[in-house]
């Protein structure tokens, strides 16, 4: 155990602030963390060989988890910030499934032995434009390499306007036991402004669907801060979707950044809400939601009581990868497809993003490795610290320190820089343990920044983090 220290630098004091100056003093252009180190600091010195050296060295007795991206939609909705594009061809989804099938050969080829899975993701872009015979044969492919037991979670991530009940039954025979299905608001206007027309009766139909089926797992993706959207057209949203009863809800802020994802440049600026109005959809929605029974987990999610993420909140169990909050406790993500990132013991790593140099690379029996990241010792250390901090909203340094063998004297310069938060009640600080208060759970963001060694903090990159 490295030698403590105080942890509580003197900090000046001042008054309270209200809601629009703490948004004027913290909303700064900070990462989800989703990871940490961040993917815009991943390069290119790790590639193929070094990921090939870390799949072999997995300890086959740890369980792990497979993410599989899709990067097609039928259409694209202009909020969207993932890496996916429109595809109104079968002909594209359809190669792209055999290459993925080729790629699940070669990364089991090079772990050589068949590891146990625990979870399982599909995400994009919108998987279910996968036909159901695809899908079907990428889960048998998986099954052949991998280790699925009847515990492993299944989730996929669907367009509820595309969804097909012929899909969903292929969906049920693969093993799938969790969907989301992504509304993000049902007022017409916001969804003409987005590009996203979808009448709460399809939503309505395919979550009726689903659990006729036999997937009784669901949960709903919502949005604030989108064109047009106002608190009180949220929160119609927020009960509309609670008539459906979803196992979880996640809420997140929509995140403008033209100069990364030109569809964006389609959204009418001058119709987005404003900071403090972003502030109070947030707010107004979490407490309706909060008020009808769900659980509020860290930033952004909510979950029924007895869900497992949930009971995973209470036992101070929550995880967080590059899907959001998580039960699953994992520590090797292994990403397949186009853009997609792994997370192993030894470090990151992200696949080549564009789908024509993807698939050449695996045509040619490559792992399509383009870039990744090697864990240093201060990064694993900061990194437990900010996931704690986004997970439980509270963690205990020394503790954290401890397990890395770290001294936590490196830490007082960011405790100096929380000064600030504390003061204005964001944060609580006794002696090592640092915990953030409810009138903090917004600004979350911000505070984790405090403790990133690789922001630059005159970066436009990311977008505001209310």
């Amino acid at each position: 155990m490295p030698q403590a220290c105080t942890l509580k630098p003197d900090c000046p004091r001042w008054g309270p602030r209200s809601a629009a100056e703490l948004i004027a003093r913290y909303d700064g252009r900070v990462p989800r963390y989703t990871s940490y180190p961040t993917a815009p600091h991943f390069h290119e010195g790790v590639g193929e060989a070094q990921y090939r050296g870390w799949l072999r060295r997995l300890d086959p007795a740890d369980a792990v988890s497979l993410y599989l991206h899709v990067p097609f939609c039928e259409q694209l909705c202009w909020y969207c910030g993932c890496h996916t594009a429109a595809s109104p061809r079968a002909e594209p989804v359809a190669d792209y499934a055999a290459r993925l099938l080729d790629e699940i050969a070669l990364v089991t080829e090079a772990v050589g032995r068949r590891l146990n899975v625990g979870a399982i993701h599909f995400g994009g872009g919108t998987p279910n434009i996968l036909s159901g015979a695809d899908f079907g044969s990428i889960l048998d492919r998986l099954r052949t390499g991998f280790r699925l037991g009847p515990d492993t979670e299944l989730a996929v991530e669907c367009d509820p306007r595309t969804l097909t009940r012929d899909w969903i039954e292929a969906a049920v025979s693969a093993g799938v036991n969790r969907i989301s299905l992504g509304v993000q608001d049902v007022d017409p206007k916001v969804q003409r402004a987005v590009h996203r027309w979808q009448p709460f009766s399809r939503t309505r139909w395919a979550v009726e669907t689903l659990r006729e089926a036999g997937i009784a797992a669901i949960n709903l993706d919502l949005m604030y801060g989108l064109p047009h959207q106002t608190t009180m057209g949220l929160r119609a949203t927020v009960e509309q979707v609670l008539t459906l009863a979803p196992d979880r809800i996640a809420l997140f802020g929509y995140a403008h950044v033209p100069w990364m994802k030109p569809a964006q440049r389609l959204i009418p600026e001058e119709a987005l809400p404003g900071p403090l109005e972003r502030f109070r959809q947030q707010e107004v929605a979490a407490d309706d939601l909060e008020e009808r029974g769900y659980v509020r987990v860290g930033l952004d999610h909510f979950a029924r009581p007895g869900d497992r993420l949930a009971r995973a909140l209470a036992r101070g169990t929550v995880r967080r990868n590059f899907q959001g909050y998580t039960t699953d406790q994992a520590e090797t993500l292994i990403g397949l497809g186009a853009s997609s990132i792994g997370h192993l013991p030894a470090g990151y790593v992200q696949n080549v993003v564009k789908v024509p140099l993807w698939r050449t690379a695996v045509g040619r029996g490559h792992l399509p490795v383009a870039r990744g990241l090697v864990l240093s010792t201060e990064d694993r250390f900061r990194g437990e610290i900010i996931a704690r901090l986004m997970c439980d909203l509270a963690v205990d340094l020394l503790d954290v320190a401890g397990r890395h063998d770290v001294s936590p004297d490196g830490l007082l310069p960011d405790l100096v820089r929380l000064c600030r938060f504390e003061q204005d009640g964001l944060i609580r600080r006794r002696d090592r343990y640092l915990t953030v208060t409810e009138r903090g759970r917004p600004f979350v963001r911000a505070i984790c920044a405090v403790f990133d060694r690789y922001l630059d903090p005159c970066s436009i990159r990311h977008a505001p983090s209310i």
